[in-house]
């Protein structure tokens, strides 16, 4: 018989990407030292809604030990990023796109600039993808001055690299 799977558990099982940015990496120590000081305020509340008896009807105790969960969940997350964390700088060997580069491209006649980065800095509004994003994936490698071909969801467009800087 097959164990149903939750859609909180689906991310469980997506290959994590590791590649961060020295900003990016920085930022997360300083949200995990903020999270381990905050951790025994947390522990303490637990204690002394813990105290006022019946666990079973304790609202308050319920909600506490869930946000310390949480917290503990969050850290440990961290943690682990931290520990695995493949610090990107990018190449300053600008003859081909890599992660950490800064690319303009001209998309069917319009100009824009994106940065490749690792997944969890994604953010395309901003202009920043990640390189294992269907663009970035196809932009790796390419030179100065390359065309291309990608066909981003049913529609097919025409790239052209204008510059790569860092």
């Amino acid at each position: 018989m097959r164990v149903p799977i939750r859609k909180g558990e689906i991310e469980n099982f997506k290959a994590k990407d590791y590649s961060l940015s020295p900003a990016k990496y920085q930022e997360l120590e300083r949200t995990l030292a903020r999270l381990l000081k905050r951790r025994p305020q947390e522990a303490k509340e637990v204690k002394r809604l813990a105290e006022m008896g019946d666990f079973s009807e304790n609202v308050g105790y319920q909600m506490a030990k869930g946000r310390l969960r949480g917290l503990n969940q969050r850290i440990l997350d961290l943690e682990d990023m931290i520990k695995k964390a493949d610090i990107v700088i990018p190449n300053n060997n600008t003859d081909s796109v890599q992660i950490g580069h800064k690319v303009s491209l001209e998309v069917d006649g319009v100009q824009k600039m994106y940065t490749i980065l690792g997944a969890s800095e994604s953010n395309p509004t901003a202009g920043i993808i990640s390189a294992s994003s269907p663009l970035g994936t196809a932009l790796i490698n390419k030179k100065m001055d390359e065309e291309f071909d990608l066909e981003i969801n049913g529609k097919n467009r025409h790239y052209h690299i204008t510059k790569i800087e860092i």
